[in-house]
């Protein structure tokens, strides 16, 4: 197995890092900048920049936030949110960041996975994936993507839709579960192994971290090649180093 990632995510609105649950019910974190140089300073392996307030508000990324980020990260930096174009995607990358993030406008338009992974290499995009699990007498998919933040239900099947944006030329993938979003109970496993078993990239478990064991988890039963984690980043419950620390000695391989 490849050394897996630990990535802090920076939720950003109106130019500051924030957390919510479920989506909803976000409160101030920590600004932005001084979380990115934190980060590098503690191991991070990545970081994910996301404008979440951008497709809902029908804008493009605020790229001053990105910039001020930009010019302090020292390891890999992706950013999602607004990101509607390969022009946009361009923007972003003369900024320096080293990925980006689609989601609703994958749904929206899949071609564009195909145009910018022929356009900038398949390694520098991802493409994320909200979902949440519905009842099954509800006549939708047991696991169903949601865009625009969740708002907005597609109809979609999430193994589906991950199958074929890999078919697309997608990366890796990032595959959030709203319902766990900032629960803290752990990732939704059942979602994060069937999308890692049904796709050959990578995919990042997003959602629900709240102590070590469920980083574990996410690796051992989710089959996840990285997971992406904030509330317990942000609020200092849990450092970089004592994640890796924990994993090292449950013996999954960590980078250093």
């Amino acid at each position: 197995m490849d050394a897996v990632r630990i990535i802090p995510c920076l939720d950003v609105k109106d130019g500051r890092v924030v957390k919510g649950v479920n989506f909803v019910d976000l409160r101030d974190a920590r600004d932005p900048v001084e979380a990115a140089e934190a980060y590098c300073r503690e191991g991070a392996d990545e970081l994910v920049f996301l404008d979440i307030m951008a497709t809902v508000e029908n804008r493009k990324t605020r790229l001053e936030w990105v910039r001020k980020v930009a010019e302090k990260v020292t390891i890999p930096f992706a950013v999602g949110g607004g990101i509607s174009s390969t022009e946009d995607m361009q923007d972003l990358f003369d900024l320096g960041v080293s990925k980006v993030s689609i989601n609703t406008a994958a749904v929206k338009n899949p071609q564009l996975v195909t145009r910018a992974s022929k356009e900038f290499g398949k390694g520098r995009l991802v493409v994320a994936i909200d979902g949440r699990k519905n009842p099954p007498d509800s006549g939708r998919p047991r696991l169903e993507v949601v865009v625009k933040s969740g708002t907005e239900a597609t109809g979609l099947d999430i193994v589906k839709w991950a199958k074929r944006v890999e078919q697309l030329g997608a990366g890796e993938i990032l595959l959030t579960s709203k319902d766990a979003d900032g629960t803290k109970q752990g990732y939704d496993l059942e979602m994060t192994r069937a999308v890692a078993e049904a796709v050959g990239i990578p995919v990042i478990a997003s959602g629900g971290a709240g102590k070590l064991e469920h980083l574990y988890e996410a690796f051992a039963i989710g089959k996840a090649a990285a997971v992406l984690a904030a509330s317990i980043f942000h609020f200092g419950e849990i450092s970089i180093p004592e994640a890796k620390r924990y994993l090292k000695q449950k013996g999954i391989a960590v980078r250093t």
